[in-house]
């Protein structure tokens, strides 16, 4: 038997609480998650459309976590990362001999993921030679690998995601018309964060505590005009860009206070967003987070600690939302209602 190489390891999810890894609760963030919930119920190819650092990966993980596919590959490749005369053979693999260098057989990306799902980004890079061969995987489900005339059979679910505008490339005859149409059976749009700043202060948080824990700090202040400072921020690189101020700021934190010196945001010339007259800048923040636990603690129907609690969907220690919510005035009551309104499950302590 020819040996085989197969340099990749499937990348099976555990079971875990869908949407695990979403951090917010914005209504852009919901509709997003609502839209995978509805794809991912069935095989359709999605196509995931945003901004660079939006978190695409993340909704192309939920999109197989929460299908029937849960459990079997998922593998994914970066069209944009892998030179053109080798992308061919990470997709489809090729055969021992089929190029200098071939020394042998080697599986690509869909005969590896065959019940799975392959996840496909950047998919607007892919050049235009071989966007006829990912065609035919998609209506086909069939291909050969490089250098074999053996054709083979997949069941594959494919996920694309792009940072760019693919209607505008099939006008300019950069990206093939029927391609594009199949794979834009159910676009998803990820909104940039600057179209979810409700989700900028909990995205702070639980970035703090991520990066604080590994380097043995305790972090548990972040200043109010720092907040208010990434709240005004245009953030161009996205939840990326957050991700990695905040680790600057954690690295060079000495005590239990956030650093709040950020010079290179720029906040004045790069912000878009204005806050409402009339109440303080500490008023506005405690009104922004108070309703982002209120409503995880919503969706968790009163429960704070657990897998499914309160703590959990925002990423925080059950001990540092007690903290909180004591800070902010809500009782630690755990009675449910089927109000509307979040506000009406969480009475203020003392009112």
């Amino acid at each position: 038997m020819a040996a085989v190489a197969t340099t990749y390891c499937f990348e099976q999810q555990p079971k875990e609480r869908l949407f695990e890894e979403f951090v917010g609760g914005s209504p852009a963030l919901h509709h997003v998650l609502e839209q995978v919930e509805l794809v991912a119920r069935t095989d359709a190819t999605a196509l995931i459309l945003g901004e660079t650092g939006t978190g695409k990966e993340l909704i192309a993980r939920a999109i197989h976590r929460a299908s029937a596919r849960d459990g079997r590959a998922f593998m994914k490749l970066n069209c944009a990362a892998i030179p053109f005369d080798l992308l061919e053979s990470e997709l489809f693999g090729h055969e021992k001999g089929a190029f200098t260098g071939a020394i042998m057989q080697k599986l690509g990306r869909f005969e590896m993921a065959d019940k799975g799902t392959v996840f496909l980004d950047e998919i607007g890079d892919i050049p235009l030679a071989l966007q006829p061969k990912l065609l035919r995987v998609l209506q086909e489900r069939e291909f050969e690998r490089v250098g074999s005339c053996r054709t083979q059979k997949v069941d594959v679910r494919l996920v694309a995601a792009t940072h760019r505008d693919l209607s505008e490339m099939v006008r300019k005859n950069e990206f093939r018309s029927d391609l594009y149409y199949r794979l834009n059976v159910f676009p998803l749009h990820v909104p940039p964060l600057r179209e979810r700043r409700e989700d900028i202060v909990p995205l702070t948080r639980h970035f703090v505590e991520l990066f604080s824990n590994p380097m043995g700090k305790v972090i548990d202040d972040i200043p109010a005009e720092t907040l208010a400072a990434f709240q005004s921020y245009s953030w161009p690189g996205n939840i990326r860009e957050l991700q990695n101020v905040v680790e600057r700021a954690v690295v060079l934190s000495k005590g239990s206070v956030l650093t709040a010196d950020f010079p290179e945001l720029n906040i004045h010339s790069h912000a878009t967003f204005s806050q409402p007259e009339g109440a303080s800048l500490d008023e506005r923040l405690h009104d922004a987070e108070r309703a982002e636990i209120l409503r995880a603690l919503d969706m968790a129907r009163g429960v704070v600690a657990g897998p499914n609690g309160a703590a959990a969907r925002l990423r925080m220690k059950r001990s540092t939302l007690v903290s909180r919510m004591q800070k902010l005035g809500i009782a630690a009551s755990r009675s449910f209602t089927a109000s509307p309104q979040a506000e009406a499950r969480w009475v203020a302590a003392g009112a």
